[in-house]
């Protein structure tokens, strides 16, 4: 007799040589979205094009009834209202978020999957309440090592009925700038975004960064959910255990210049010179340095940088680039202050996790 597993859930698996874009791919591609590369021209992404990953449904989750637990090794277990974390102090911090698979569809052979391109990234303005203020106040015993983090979305992966958990170690959850928001630019929550309140760990990508958050649980041992020890896990074959997703690597993307064609996407511009600009992020260090190449990784120049706005969030970058007719396909990439380097070419994994190979926009200059 088939189980439900059976019917509704496939295993991971890397599609064939030749094998297409899936429908249930695209029905993923069609729930989610990428940032609209010519929204990188904000500092501050608009909520509506900030890009969003749900895994589940979104839950229907009532702001008067919503409530957070804090339990677990703890001294003082905590039940708050939405009004009661509200009252609690309050930050804002600046932070670009990228999803852990941005970039999958791009590999050889393709992780089937969500199939995203470069534009699984935005940056918001995060308000809420610092973790740490609320750990400190439920009183984390001597031998906590890990903090669980539940949503309230429920649902099926690889066979695993589950609600999103993601966990992280206690240092990480005890950082003053890790945050339970329920703003982003200075409104409520949409509810896509994680309403009424998500988790935000800057610098990490975004599986970490926990939406429609209800539980958090400090622990006496490693967190072992499947979103952790399973899933966003880097690893070349399906049956090695691999290294965990953490912090985002460096990258840099350009806001395509000129216009598009429709479908394909190719630019064109005029000839002349021409304003090269876009953004780039690490979640280990600062970026230090940007570089754009014109003729698909031949050569390099370094770009101006401008103002490193928070800690966490990406920073704007220009180029002048004087062009004349032909096609071309033009490249960028960053490097961060911890000494990461982009690379130009794909380091593939199982997953199509922490891909942070060069974008290549192609360019008709007329």
């Amino acid at each position: 007799m088939s189980t439900v597993e059976e019917w509704v859930s496939a295993p991971a698996r890397i599609a064939g040589p030749d094998e297409g874009v899936s429908i249930d791919e695209l029905r993923l591609a069609a729930r989610n979205h990428g940032l609209p590369l010519e929204a990188l021209r904000y500092d501050v992404t608009p909520a509506g094009l900030h890009y969003l990953l749900t895994h589940y449904d979104i839950p229907a989750i009532d702001p008067a009834g919503w409530r957070l637990t804090v339990s677990g090794a703890v001294t003082r277990p905590l039940s708050l209202g939405l009004d009661e974390l509200r009252a609690r102090p309050r930050v804002t911090h600046r932070v670009t978020l990228e999803c852990a698979g941005n970039g999958r569809a791009r590999l050889s052979p393709r992780p089937v999957s969500q199939p995203w391109l470069d534009e699984a990234v935005g940056t918001a303005e995060w308000t809420g309440t610092p973790l740490a203020g609320l750990l400190a106040e439920a009183g984390v015993t001597a031998g906590a090592v890990d903090v669980a983090f539940t949503g309230a979305d429920r649902g099926f992966e690889r066979g695993v009925e589950q609600t999103y958990q993601r966990g992280l170690p206690l240092a990480e959850a005890l950082r003053d700038d890790v945050l339970l928001a329920d703003e982003m630019n200075g409104l409520p929550l949409p509810p896509q975004h994680g309403a009424p309140v998500r988790l935000i760990v800057p610098g990490w990508y975004g599986m970490a960064q926990v939406k429609w958050l209800v539980g958090v649980e400090v622990l006496e041992s490693e967190f072992d959910g499947f979103q952790n020890v399973t899933a966003y896990r880097l690893k070349q074959s399906a049956d090695e255990p691999g290294e965990p997703v953490t912090r985002m690597l460096p990258k840099a993307l350009l806001q395509p210049p000129g216009v598009p064609d429709f479908q394909s996407r190719v630019r064109v511009v005029d000839r002349g010179v021409v304003e090269l600009t876009g953004r780039a992020w690490s979640g280990w260090a600062p970026v230090e340095s940007v570089e754009v190449s014109t003729d698909d990784g031949g050569s390099w120049r370094p770009a101006e940088l401008g103002p490193q706005p928070a800690p966490y969030a990406w920073r704007p970058w220009r180029c002048e680039w004087t062009a004349i007719p032909g096609r071309y396909e033009l490249r960028v990439r960053a490097r961060d202050g911890a000494g990461h380097e982009q690379p130009v070419d794909q380091a593939w994994n199982r997953q199509g996790m922490a891909n942070n190979h060069a974008q290549g926009v192609t360019v008709v200059v007329r």
